[in-house]
């Protein structure tokens, strides 16, 4: 018996549609876990906000919570003029936190432990940084890289700083839910590989497989929490990232 932690992050495709200059387009199982985790929130939102009460049921209650504290993050890092990139941030977050819950159900597909997924939201993140910035502020939004008050002998090797820690965030932000998602999943199909493989050694492989099952369901309520915390994060560094954007001056 043997285990392949890693067989559980396969892409496969399903549907060829397109040769473009030799690489091949198709509809993947990520590309259909992606759909359908748009059409969970859309209906689920939908279904919460559609006749509205002054005393909200548990959907409403639950998708107004999410409202507020998305909007109430976005003021705190971005101010009140934040709130127009508020459609953004909450996207970004709805989709992370769906995804990554919707991955720990056996047999479904998590594609937050793909890098090529979590890398292209954090390159939307900075290219809206930038082209936004550009947008309202010239090349006055340069002075993100000039700190202010600096010696002007200290000068260039701290714009070189602050350049390299610009372009460096949407490695970090990628990497952070790219990493979390990926080992602890991994883990996961380690123990579980553990627990199956002892249970069936007979009798003593049954007492054998109770610590490593209840590995998993600590490892489990872990994973849980770190979902709804990676999702967090990400929203949380977006909205940080994007006042950037609109206050570029140190």
């Amino acid at each position: 018996m043997t285990v392949d932690p890693i067989h559980q992050f396969e892409i496969k495709r399903y549907v060829d549609l397109l040769n473009f200059g030799g690489v091949q387009f198709s509809f993947t199982n990520a590309a259909l876990f992606m759909f359908g985790i748009v059409a969970i929130i859309f209906f689920f939102l939908t279904y919460a906000t559609r006749g509205r009460t002054l005393v909200p049921g548990r959907a409403q209650s639950a998708a107004e919570m999410s409202y507020e504290f998305i909007a109430k993050m976005v003021r705190d890092s971005a101010g009140s003029e934040g709130m127009v990139f508020f459609p953004l941030v909450f996207s970004l977050f709805t989709f992370v936190l769906v995804a990554n819950v919707v991955g720990l159900i056996p047999y479904t597909f998590t594609v937050t432990a793909h890098l090529i997924v979590t890398a292209a939201m954090a390159l939307l993140v900075i290219g809206t940084v930038i082209v936004y910035g550009f947008v309202r502020h010239g090349t006055h939004f340069l002075h993100l890289f000039v700190p202010s008050g600096v010696p002007a002998f200290l000068l260039p090797f701290l714009v070189v700083i602050e350049v390299v820690s610009f372009l460096s965030r949407p490695i970090s932000l990628s990497l952070r839910l790219f990493a979390n998602m990926l080992a602890g999943h991994i883990a996961l199909k380690v123990f579980a590989f553990f627990v199956v493989g002892l249970a069936s050694a007979g009798v003593v492989g049954w007492f054998g497989a109770t610590l490593p099952f209840f590995m998993i369901v600590a490892l489990y309520a872990l994973e849980l929490l770190v979902a709804m915390l990676q999702a967090y994060v990400f929203a949380v560094l977006t909205s940080i990232y994007l006042n950037d954007a609109i206050h570029p001056g140190h």
